[in-house]
């Protein structure tokens, strides 16, 4: 028997017994369209969080006080204004364009409807849109005078405007709000984030020395003011490395570091921020996808259990065939076939199903563009066709080995 014929047989065979032959290819089925979908969830994920980070600026370093890795020393040495304008200065580190130092607090809101909230008080800089490449969305940031002399105003993050005034197309400005029982005329209002990962639009902006000086006293023992963050713009991406050396050689000298583990700061960039959370939903979809694959070994299983129930059913068939002279190994190419096509057409609708759910997952979260990728559909396949091969073998050998004698005498 040629190839052809076993198909055309191993083809009829199945459209013989067609609802067995659906019921038995269901587990792959939803094997392969939950494993393409997980997939193409993952990848959208990674994407979209890589779309956030990038809003944020790639040429961005965060420097913030960190413990010391070693127990030889405990103390940690607050950040300060000085060294941020130490690190401004392309004496010390040529490298850095610009840099915008922060000091946040937690405290309470007041509109003018009397509405109370809680949210965080961020104090910084007049550049501090330029390092986050982050701009208000009507009226206007902080000047270097309302800097120098520490003005009671206030650009507002979208969902302060929401929390306060009930709706994010309120226009403030000119308003006055009140930030720990002090008053405060808003003169801008940030353009919407919306960053899964930072809470910036939650946050109200003023100057950094009014949040060091009038909401806390945030006197350093140089003399200078205590700062929560500097965030550090680089000249350029390819920079990056050579701005970290800088800051570590000044930072490392004005803390008085003297061995690797004593750091009582810590650099961190976009890079490594988004190189940490890929890993992490790789993982993610890594285990997910084991998961989804049980399914796959459940599909398969029943595709072993309808072929051993196939052969049991056919064995006079089977020994018919071979007193006429077919051989073992056509009897096992046909069973074969049998259950690889059981196998390709589950997985063939099992790509379907994946790609139904990738538009649903759409629907459901429009931020997220899942798709269903060429070596996706490719990897579907072959595990489809290797669940065919691997659990239709026993079967496909059982039915080659039988004896003619034995297999006619079969009740």
């Amino acid at each position: 028997m040629n190839l052809l014929e076993s198909f055309r047989s191993a083809l009829s065979s199945l459209l013989t017994n067609r609802m067995r032959s659906i019921l038995t290819t269901l587990g792959i089925i939803i094997g392969v369209g939950a494993v393409i979908g997980l997939v193409a969830l993952g990848r959208g994920v990674e994407a979209f969080i890589a779309a956030e980070f990038e809003d944020l600026g790639s040429n961005v370093l965060f420097v913030t006080p960190a413990l010391p890795e070693s127990p030889t020393r405990t103390r940690i040495e607050p950040l300060t204004t000085r060294e941020a304008a130490d690190l401004s200065s392309p004496l010390i580190a040529p490298s850095v364009r610009q840099v915008s130092a922060q000091y946040w607090l937690f405290g309470q809101i007041s509109g003018g409807d009397g509405v109370v909230i809680e949210a965080v008080i961020n104090g910084v800089t007049p550049n501090f849109p330029d390092v986050r490449a982050w701009f208000p969305r009507s009226g206007v940031f902080f000047s270097q005078s309302d800097l120098d002399d520490a003005t009671r105003t206030a650009v507002l993050g979208i969902n302060i405007v929401e929390r306060l005034w009930g709706s994010k197309d309120y226009d403030p400005i000119g308003q006055e709000i009140r930030v720990n029982d002090r008053v405060f005329t808003v003169i801008g209002v940030m353009t919407e984030l919306a960053s899964a990962f930072t809470d910036d639009d939650d946050t109200v902006f003023i100057p950094l020395t009014t949040a060091q000086t009038r909401l806390s006293n945030a006197r350093a023992r140089d003399g200078s003011y205590q700062v929560s963050a500097i965030n550090v713009q680089a000249i350029a991406e390819d920079r990056m490395d050579d701005a970290v050396r800088e800051i570590e050689a000044y930072l490392d000298e004005a803390h008085g570091i003297i061995f690797d583990g004593e750091q009582d700061y810590q650099i961190i960039s976009q890079g490594d921020i988004l190189e940490f959370v890929r890993e992490l939903t790789g993982i993610l979809t890594i285990f997910l996808s084991l998961i989804a694959g049980i399914s796959l070994l459940v599909g398969g299983i029943g595709v072993m259990n309808i072929m051993l129930v196939s052969v049991t059913e056919r064995t006079r068939e089977i020994g018919l065939r071979k007193a006429v002279g077919a051989r073992g190994s056509d009897i096992m190419i046909q069973f074969l076939i049998e259950s690889v096509l059981l196998a390709l057409i589950g997985g063939a609708l099992g790509i379907g199903l994946g790609w139904i759910a990738a538009q649903i997952g759409m629907a459901i979260i429009p931020d997220l563009t899942l798709t269903i990728t060429t070596d996706a559909i490719v990897l579907a396949t072959a595990v489809s066709s290797a669940v065919g091969v691997f659990f239709g073998l026993y079967p496909a050998s059982r039915a080659a080995r039988m004896r003619p004698i034995d297999a006619l005498r079969f009740e």
